[in-house]
């Protein structure tokens, strides 16, 4: 959709096709698997420094929203730290300058957050939320991964299906940090985890066409694969309740069939059965 490096304008190439508040720095558009997030100078002077993380260039550091007093996870805030639980990718332009376009910086993941002292609009210092952003492998997101997913052939599961559905929730959900952690592995463990358990909790069975699944992987067990139904690829972290274990040929049809985005549908729709809203926390039973 959007080529890194490449410059747009906001409003007719990004809010005219996404939708989404155009003004301010978080925009989240009601029916797209986006939050968007600008990022640009301007907003040093109510307090915000984004940027590249001195100590890992795979970090982006991105202020929250809100200019007078402490920030809070509502509005926008919210939308960064839950875009896993709520199917939607962040997607991050950087402003170059007044009535000028916005050049996309890719693909991210919230991973982590810090609360850091910063001055408010009123140079008031106050409680400020520091978004540790994890830049996403675009090719990796974007190469059509039906069938060649890595996760697609684990080991079969050497732990109860429940313990698995514990790590998942634990892993999709970010989590306050002091410090940054290296991106892309932390990020793509995260994701393992997901998928390890939307596997181990079909049992066998595809979550598409309720058939058993077609055949056995050579390292035992049946065969699925992990779809991610509020994306348009299959990279990058997800939540349990929108990664479904499909059979190859559902894949497909999902992805290229004349009726994929129906069953797309049903199978999101299936998901919403199994999977509660209230996380699960604590150790597992």
């Amino acid at each position: 959709m959007y080529v890194i490096g490449n410059t747009y304008n906001r409003v007719r190439d990004i809010h005219e096709k996404l939708g989404g508040q155009r003004y301010g720095g978080i925009s989240t558009p009601t029916n797209s698997p986006y939050v968007i997030l600008f990022t640009g100078e301007a907003g040093e002077a109510y307090g915000y420094a984004d940027g590249w993380d001195s100590t890992n260039s795979g970090i982006f550091r991105y202020t929250g929203e809100g200019q007078l007093g402490p920030m809070t996870f509502t509005g926008g805030n919210k939308a960064i730290r839950d875009h896993a639980a709520d199917g939607k990718d962040l997607l991050l332009f950087q402003a170059l300058g007044k009535s000028k376009p916005y050049r996309y910086l890719g693909r991210f993941a919230c991973q982590d957050w810090e609360i850091v002292q910063a001055p408010d609009r009123e140079n008031n210092t106050r409680d400020a939320i520091v978004f540790l952003l994890a830049k996403l492998d675009e090719e990796r997101a974007d190469k059509d991964i039906v069938g060649k997913a890595p996760s697609a052939e684990p080991e079969p599961p050497a732990t109860s299906v429940s313990e698995l559905r514990r790590q998942a929730y634990l892993a999709a959900a970010p989590r306050a940090s002091g410090r940054s952690v290296r991106a892309e592995k932390t990020v793509y463990q995260r994701a393992d985890a997901v998928r390890r358990y939307v596997l181990a909790r079909a049992k066998g069975i595809c979550e598409g066409c309720r058939n058993p699944a077609p055949f056995d992987r050579k390292s035992g067990g049946p065969y699925l694969e992990p779809h991610h139904t509020r994306r348009v690829s299959d990279g990058g972290p997800d939540h349990p309740r929108w990664v479904a274990a499909v059979c190859p040929n559902c894949h497909s049809r999902i992805h290229f069939g004349a009726d994929g985005l129906e069953l797309n549908k049903r199978v999101e729709g299936y998901l919403g059965t199994v999977e509660p809203v209230e996380e699960p926390t604590g150790p597992s039973s």
